[in-house]
């Protein structure tokens, strides 16, 4: 059995290419360069807004350990630096775990089109929050010139998942940091969008928090409020007339079998719409009005 010691998994890509003797010149190589990481400007058009420290440090100890498995793109400027595409997580790792040259597709691009690759290629990661994903179709619309129908053929979606993200947008900036932050999920975001009262949506997103409501459940609650909400004004205070008329008849039934029962003798109360009403109390003979007249003296004292 051999006893030398098996070299770790490499340096990622950078073990692959050739090294300069001045590391922020790129070596070309099938495409790929190894430039140097004080050459690397971040994105100005930079989609992304968090970044998980502790996964950036979990990403840091991976590629000590394996080097940088995909290469960076970055695109070269007027001064000879670079400037990142796409991959600013995985240059923000390799800065923590002590790299000096980071491997990289240096690309041609403006700077509409480097916002535009920039934007689309970040929409296809998984690790965006819904907010980041609506505000890249945003600025895809409106700073690169694109009709959703456009934009879906970019970025591989349906117009309708486009126009869903869209729409998160208008929701009160609470609920946007909710969904970032995962207080919320996106079938919560959507229900919420249906309902035109900003006030009305927090006051919803408030109680899907509180009572850990999931999505089905915040589909129904908001389903009782657009049911509530279409009624005609005169239909709501009908409705409230209505209960109102239920709450004060089941007081007065209730009253009437605690007075029939106290007296021991069948006693009715009657009402008109206007509330004036009577109290009547039924006796069978004069031995009855008298135990009933006792018990009302009984009362006095």
């Amino acid at each position: 059995m051999s006893t030398n010691k098996r070299p770790p998994l490499g340096r990622g890509l950078g073990a692959l290419i050739e090294e300069s003797p001045r590391a922020h010149q790129p070596v070309q190589n099938s495409a790929v360069s190894e430039i140097n990481l004080d050459w690397v400007d971040v994105n100005p058009f930079q989609p992304r807004s968090h970044f998980d420290e502790e996964a950036l440090s979990e990403l840091a100890a991976s590629i000590k350990e394996l080097g940088i498995i995909q290469p960076i793109t970055v695109r070269k400027t007027e001064n000879g630096r670079y400037q990142i595409i796409s991959g600013e997580r995985r240059t923000r790792a390799a800065r923590i775990a002590g790299l000096k040259t980071i491997p990289a597709y240096v690309r041609e691009a403006n700077d509409q089109g480097m916002l535009e690759m920039a934007l689309v290629e970040n929409i296809q990661r998984q690790d965006l929050d819904p907010i980041e994903v609506a505000i890249s179709y945003q600025r895809l619309i409106e700073e690169c010139n694109l009709t959703q129908e456009m934009l879906s053929e970019r970025v591989g979606k349906s117009r309708q998942t486009i126009g869903h993200h869209l729409r998160l947008l208008r929701l009160p900036a609470e609920i946007q940091k909710g969904l970032r932050f995962g207080v919320i999920t996106m079938g919560h975001a959507k229900t919420l969008i249906t309902i035109d009262d900003p006030e009305q949506q927090l006051t919803i997103f408030e109680e899907i928090i509180r009572s850990e409501l999931s999505v089905r459940q915040a589909e129904e609650l908001v389903r009782d409020w657009h049911q509530n909400k279409d009624l005609k004004p005169d239909l709501k205070e009908e409705q409230k007339d209505a209960d109102l008329e239920d709450s004060l008849q089941e007081e007065y039934n209730k009253l009437q079998e605690v007075l029939t029962g106290r007296l021991q003798t069948p006693v009715e109360l009657k009402r008109s719409a206007k509330g004036k009403g009577k109290i009547i109390i039924h006796f069978r003979n004069n031995t009855e009005f008298e135990r009933i007249l006792g018990i009302f003296e009984n009362l006095k004292s």
